[in-house]
């Protein structure tokens, strides 16, 4: 059906506003929308296999039709026409040329091309004896494969594409050389970047036939950290005692706030998580304080930040993380004698995730194998995703500058994913200029190409998703086959809240940040809440930076809220601060705030943003801070989510029970055996999934807005790396994948990711 009735007016999907889509959806949940025929509740389909369309709850009512469509929406009434300049133009309607905003845009498949050809596998002469009982079982490898296990000598760069079986070429190359080449496992280390990658290396290693247990507990696996603080503790064991280490980033902010009280800087206002990122990637790039040289007013700020960091570690002897690497590169090239006794301890190099390896990894390497330069790097340039911890690809790229004499393969058959998955993410990725040029080739077809589909917006998005998770899991799928990528956790907001209210197990980061805990969404809700309460003191609190107010007058605030018996937002209107300008601003905030009372949250947000200095604020803080962290953007999201809501108070409280649920969930989230999978690309990295859903794929979200505004200032790295990033959303895929394009991002109009190009129809 396309009608249906609310308030006794008809509902046609027909002629409906698009942006009213989501609105009749919640109406007709609530149980607003009836049949026009027998009068029954209806509920409004909004998913992406099907357009919309009303339907009941029961059955018993499938055969209910539309009642008659008037004259004028069918387009049978007479009409009559004037002629102007040679043209009959209609005089009874309107002429109006719909925008795709303005109708419901179909899903799309995208077609897979070229056309799949199965690979034909020749015999190979397998010479090993180890690999041919490996393969007798079960342990199947394909010539490029057994290439990279059997080529032992000098420098090997491996070019493992998504789902082309890297692990299994490390270790059954580790195990080839233990069990048939009897290689000492003491002259083997093999480097992860994670402890958890680590531990499945070792047991795998286990499950082999043939392998002594004893051999494989010998050889040397763990992630850089792991092995070189190691080193570390065993040569400098006082200097590098755990006790020294900083564990916590709590611990490295409560330092950075001691330094930045030497320079004022306000500990609510200034963003020191992203100065912790900042320091990161500075050190994890070799650039010591003394090296960086800052470029604009907050790196300046960060800077000074780092210097006093630096300069408490080393007064109190502590240490933190990336000083291990650091410290040990440091301590090996101080000690040349140690530095030649671990070079002939450690013949042979097995390293994994190559394309994700920073300038201090690297070097550490390189002057560790310089003696036999027997390296093995495996790694895909085109999955490199983590720039901002100092991981670069050129590293990779430039293997063969370093190690002259090496050999590259390449390993292109991918077992993950279906050919049409694989035939979409080749062509996206092959528009990246800095990459190793492959393409991969999937081992078999599937009914589903990947499917474009475009809601009106986020809200929409996170509907028409939900709606098409739940009926997967009617048709056998589990909540484990499931996954919902999302560029940043801000982007999960609005499908967070959906399946909050649905009944499906789902499980979020366990570092996933509360977007109603943001510190901007916070100070903004804040003056939502003094809306309703003048005394909420809070709130009166969150807002003071806002208003470039200092946390002592909070005290002055509640003293004279009592003496002069008014409130704590009459008193805050009150505040001498020897700044007529800013005195004129607050004595502006009491009518201001009052005159927001009885409006809709949305018209709430905007009034405040434009009429107590908001939107200033943001402005002075999107210009100070860093590039990844835009406030005005989080303000526009809050729109969006506000537009659902009526009352101020209404949506006080569903921020309230979602944060409450953002914390049940994160328990929840450790002993759920099944569940949907919300996470960022990034953490999905690795992962695979029957079924995905990329959000958010248009110009801002992928590729984010600093790509952009990088390619604007002529630096193009920054975008070749988002490209990367939705190839590897796409390769997380193993049948199924759904890319959300939205016509609204924001509350702006989107245009589909300029990545999409190649598989768009044309």
């Amino acid at each position: 059906m396309k009608i249906a009735i609310k308030n006794n007016e008809k509902v046609n999907l027909n002629t409906l506003n698009r942006e009213s889509y989501q609105l009749i959806y919640d109406d007709a949940k609530k149980g607003k929308l009836h049949c026009p025929t027998c009068k029954e509740q209806v509920r409004l389909y909004l998913g992406i296999q099907e357009d919309p369309y009303f339907y009941h709850m029961l059955r018993k009512h499938s055969n209910c039709k539309d009642i008659d469509i008037e004259p004028d929406e069918a387009g049978s009434s007479p009409i009559e026409y004037v002629e102007r300049n040679g043209f009959k133009i209609p005089v009874t309607r309107m002429i109006v040329t719909p925008t795709k905003h303005d109708t419901f845009q179909p899903a799309i498949n995208v077609k897979a091309s070229p056309s799949f050809q199965r690979t034909v596998r020749k015999e190979t002469n397998i010479t090993s004896q180890y690999i041919k009982h490996l393969s007798n079982n079960g342990f199947q490898l394909d010539d490029q494969q057994i290439k990279a296990v059997t080529t032992v000598t000098g420098s090997v760069l491996v070019i493992a594409g998504a789902g082309s079986g890297k692990t299994r070429v490390l270790t059954t190359r580790a195990a080839y050389m233990l069990y048939e080449l009897k290689i000492d496992p003491k002259s083997i280390m093999l480097v992860t970047f994670t402890a958890k990658a680590a531990t499945e290396m070792k047991e795998r290693l286990n499950k082999y036939p043939l392998l002594s247990p004893s051999d494989i507990n010998r050889l040397l696996t763990g992630t850089f950290h792991s092995i070189f603080y190691r080193i570390l503790t065993f040569h400098e064991p006082e200097r590098w005692h755990p006790s020294k280490l900083i564990k916590k980033d709590w611990q490295k902010d409560q330092i950075l706030k001691e330094g930045g009280k030497t320079i004022s800087l306000d500990e609510k206002e200034f963003a020191y998580d992203l100065a912790l990122q900042q320091i990161g990637y500075w050190k994890n790039t070799f650039l010591l304080p003394q090296d960086v040289h800052a470029t604009n007013r907050w790196e300046e700020q960060v800077l000074h930040l780092y210097k006093f960091y630096e300069a408490e570690k080393e007064k109190k002897n502590l240490f933190d993380f990336d000083d291990m690497l650091i410290g040990c590169h440091k301590y090996l090239t101080e000690h040349p004698d140690i530095l030649d006794m671990y070079q002939n301890r450690f013949q042979y190099f097995l390293i994994d995730e190559f394309q994700d390896i920073n300038k201090v990894q690297y070097e550490l390497i390189k002057i560790l194998s310089r003696k036999t330069e027997n390296l093995f790097a495996v790694g895909d340039d085109d999955q490199s995703i983590y720039a901002f911890r100092g991981s670069d690809p050129t590293y990779l790229l430039s293997f063969e500058k370093d190690f002259p004499d090496s050999q590259i393969i390449i390993l292109n058959e991918n077992y993950r994913s279906s050919h049409e998955i694989i035939s979409t993410a080749n062509r996206i990725i092959e528009k990246n200029t800095s990459r190793r040029k492959k393409t991969m080739l999937a081992q078999y077809q599937h009914s589903l190409s990947p499917m474009l589909f475009y809601p009106f917006d986020e809200e929409e998005e996170a509907t028409m998703i939900v709606q098409d998770i739940h009926e997967k899991l009617q048709n056998g799928y589990v909540p484990n086959d499931i996954a919902i990528l999302y560029r940043t956790n801000t982007g999960s907001r609005a499908v967070f809240e959906r399946l909050v209210t649905s009944s499906f197990p789902f499980r979020i980061d366990m570092d996933m940040e509360n977007f109603y805990e943001r510190y901007i969404v916070k100070s903004m809700l804040s003056f939502l809440r003094l809306i309703i309460n003048e005394d909420d003191q809070t709130a009166i609190s969150q807002i003071l930076p806002v208003l470039f107010i200092k946390q002592s007058v909070l005290n002055d605030i509640k003293a004279n809220s009592i003496l002069d018996d008014c409130s704590m937002l009459e008193c805050l209107s009150n505040v001498t601060t020897g700044h007529p300008f800013q005195e004129r601003k607050l004595k502006k905030l009491l009518p201001s705030i009052r005159g927001l009372r009885g409006r809709t949250p949305v018209e709430c947000i905007e009034g405040i943003e434009k009429e107590v200095g908001f939107g200033d604020y943001l402005k002075k803080r999107g210009n100070e801070g860093n590039s990844l962290e835009k406030g005005s953007d989080d303000i526009r999201d809050l729109k969006v989510a506000a537009k659902n809501f009526e009352t101020i108070t209404d949506f006080l409280d569903h921020t309230k029970h979602i944060s409450a649920m953002n914390k049940e969930i994160k328990n929840l989230s450790k002993q759920l055996d099944q569940a949907i999978t919300l996470s960022t690309i990034h953490r999905a990295k690795g992962l695979e999934y029957r079924v995905v859903y990329i959000l958010d794929v248009v110009d801002g979200g992928i590729p984010h807005d600093y790509a952009l505004e990088s390619l604007r200032n002529g630096e193009s790295a920054p975008l070749e790396e988002e490209r990367r990033l939705l190839y590897v959303a796409v390769t997380r895929a193993q049948e199924e994948c759904y890319i959300a394009i939205p016509h609204k991002r924001r509350g702006k109009n989107a245009k589909p990711s300029r990545f999409l190009a190649p598989i768009l129809p044309k």
